[in-house]
Order: C-alpha cells, then sequence, then structure tokens
C-alpha cells in the first residue's frame, strides 16, 4: 500500500476481483480438501426434499426454499446449513456460486426438521457495467448444502 502525505491512511489496491476463496477454486475446477463452509462434527447429517416454491420469479418476489435435514449421526448435533445461489448467463462475469444465506439447525439423534430460506429476489442483484444495482433476468441455480462444495443444484428462473 502507499501511505497518503498525512500518514494516517493508507491507500491499497486490491486486484482480487470477485473470485477469491471459494469462488477462486469454484471457478478454477480445484476441489479442496476442506471447503467453504466445512465444519468438524461428531454426527452426520442428511439433506432431502428440497423444492422451491416456484421456479419462475421477478425482481420483486421472494424465493422460499424448503428442505429435510435429518442427523443420521449417533450424536446429537449443530449443523449450519448454507444456501449458495449461481448466475448461469450474467452480462459480467459473475462467481459460480455465492452464499446468500445460512441456518444453525439443533438435532438431536434421528431427528429430521424441515428446514426455510426466504431470499427476495432483490439479493440476486449486482452492479453491471453501467454503474446500476440491478437482477437481471435468466437462469440460476440454487444449492442447500453443508458446504461450498456439496449439494444438488435446483434450476429456476428470473423474468
Amino acid at each position: 500500500g502507499t501511505w497518503r502525505a498525512d500518514h494516517k491512511v493508507i491507500d491499497e489496491d486490491y486486484k482480487e476481483g470477485i473470485y477469491v476463496g471459494y469462488r477462486w477454486t469454484d471457478k478454477q475446477h480445484v476441489r479442496p480438501l476442506f471447503a467453504f463452509g466445512h465444519g468438524l462434527s461428531y454426527t452426520t447429517f442428511e439433506y432431502s426434499d428440497i423444492a422451491l416454491d416456484s421456479r419462475e420469479y421477478t425482481a420483486v418476489d421472494t424465493i422460499k426454499v424448503k428442505f429435510t435435514l435429518k442427523n443420521s449421526g449417533e450424536y446429537a448435533g449443530i449443523e449450519v446449513a448454507q444456501l449458495y445461489v449461481r448466475d448461469l448467463v450474467g452480462s459480467i462475469a459473475r462467481p459460480v456460486k455465492e452464499l446468500k444465506g445460512f441456518q444453525r439447525v439443533a438435532l438431536n439423534v434421528g431427528e429430521s426438521k424441515v428446514v426455510d430460506f426466504s431470499l427476495p429476489v432483490s439479493a440476486l442483484a449486482f452492479w453491471n457495467i453501467n454503474n446500476e444495482y440491478i437482477v437481471e433476468p435468466g437462469d440460476f441455480q440454487l444449492w442447500v448444502a453443508t458446504d461450498s462444495a456439496s449439494g444438488e443444484p435446483v434450476g429456476f428462473t428470473v423474468r
């Protein structure tokens, strides 16, 4: 960095862009030993029945996601369920996945819970090349998983 004349502030140029951390590993198709969001636990969890309330949304809608989370291990535990989204075709380079939400869920052995996420479509907005903060229409994918490298995508469209 470079000190300003008054030596109170350092100006730093960040040149990484949007591809840092798990975004870089996703873009480069590198599978890290411990993916972003990976946590250690004495138990295991299973995700199932992932469903969206619709497959088409507008910029003013809210995406409602439901899934079942089950403690399939031998001990009670807490899972951090993570919600990721991908814009399949953006007008500028977009991350492969973006973390858009997470929830801590405590489950006893063998217990299952239906977990809900509400994601405003406006949370998909980004700054375009014209310096406008917009939600672009198009096709997207959504994951609910234990970390950034897990889960199966569910598709939806923004009109």
